[in-house]
């Protein structure tokens, strides 16, 4: 079964399994536990702590949609503890939301999906299109938000709209400062994981532990200051083309004033299409902020075969070529890591790398896992 199709369905299943993690379909789990929809985490008649929500998609709880629970936990260091289930919604976070933790209470991210299918050419209701913050399943506007084993989707297909050119479809969009996400997955196909933030000159922070995240175009873009440890990034067939490049890993847009990008470390990106089809990044510089400069460092990591070794990084526009921005990589492995041309992969000196870490991108914060 191709996998566009393929992961449609395993979404309307609400678990997957296998190599990938999202590519074939797996019984869903939640049938295992039904005296228990909560697991460790409490129910309504045994809340953790009186600022505990509880989500549960048949009536099981306090809410049966996530949008109803965001909006009933006002103020700030809510919990929302959300059954297994597939959650067929978009969801807004507002700003005001600061310190809220989502836990899937299964313990398994496959368990408990948020998903949705907009694109940025999707038609609104009262005219318009959607655009590319708007397609968003989720977006997630307060600084201190946590995520924990949540899968995160966006299920649009290009299959299924031809005649669609907009065709970003965002998983989850994530603006607030001191953002967490641990063992969670991002599914989509262009644009999945957008780490943004509240406006240009805000910088915020954003930190990836033991994640998925797959897609094909740009799917992990944006200006934030994200690390990404721990990772697994996948790259998509694309059905529609028959020649590479299919698509591109990493888009940041970072701030010229921002000293800190994208950091991934400790991670792998594999993929299933053919060999070199992928590029690794390529740079952002949107249209409202012409003088970015994105900043991309990728060290300690597997690059499959997928990723093209000769040529990792492309233009996205030729006037702002990838050699003026700051893409960086260090001791990373792989076929796809192999440096061919040492003109085409910057490479940290160990002085340089030092200060390419974890803590150096993080600052004060240090996110609990």
């Amino acid at each position: 079964m191709p996998s566009h199709l393929s992961r449609r369905n395993v979404l309307l299943a609400g678990a997957a399994a296998g190599s990938g993690l999202a590519l074939s379909a797996a019984p869903a789990h939640a049938h295992r536990r039904p005296h228990r929809p909560f697991g460790r985490h409490g129910s309504p008649s045994a809340r953790l702590t009186a600022t505990t929500l509880y989500v549960h998609p048949r009536g099981a709880g306090d809410f049966t949609g996530l949008q109803a629970a965001v909006d009933a936990a006002t103020g700030t260091g809510r919990t929302l503890v959300i059954a297994p289930g597939v959650y067929r919604e978009t969801v807004s976070v507002p700003a005001d939301r600061t310190g809220m933790t989502w836990i899937g209470a299964s313990g398994d991210p496959r368990d408990v999906v948020v998903v949705y299918d907009n694109a940025a050419g999707t038609p609104k209701p009262g005219g318009g299109s959607y655009g590319t913050s708007g397609s968003a399943t989720t977006t997630l506007r307060p600084d201190g938000f946590t995520a924990r084993r949540i899968t995160f989707a966006n299920d649009w297909l290009r299959a299924d709209h031809p005649g669609v050119s907009g065709t970003q479809a965002v998983a989850v969009k994530v603006m607030g400062d001191r953002s967490a996400f641990f063992d969670c997955r991002f599914l989509g196909h262009q644009d999945t994981l957008y780490a943004d933030s509240a406006s240009l000159d805000t910088v915020a922070r954003q930190y990836f532990a033991r994640c998925y995240a797959e897609g094909d175009v740009d799917f992990v873009f944006g200006r934030a200051t994200a690390v990404f440890e721990d990772c697994h990034f996948r790259t998509l067939v694309r059905p529609d083309l028959t020649s590479a490049p299919s698509g591109f890993v990493f888009a940041p847009s970072t701030a010229v004033a921002n000293p800190h990008g994208f950091l991934v470390t400790g991670s792998r990106v594999s993929s299933e299409a053919p060999d070199g089809y992928y590029k690794l990044a390529r740079p952002w510089v949107p249209s409202s902020d012409p003088t970015a400069r994105p900043m991309l460092t990728v060290r300690d990591t597997r690059l499959g075969a997928g990723i093209d070794a000769v040529a990792p990084y492309t233009n996205m526009a030729s006037g702002y070529p990838w050699q003026d921005q700051r893409f960086a990589e260090y001791r990373n492995t792989g076929p796809g890591a192999v440096i061919a041309v040492p003109a085409n992969r910057p490479q940290l000196t160990p002085a340089q790398a030092a200060t390419h870490t974890r803590q150096a991108w993080l600052g004060d914060w240090r996110p609990r896992a």
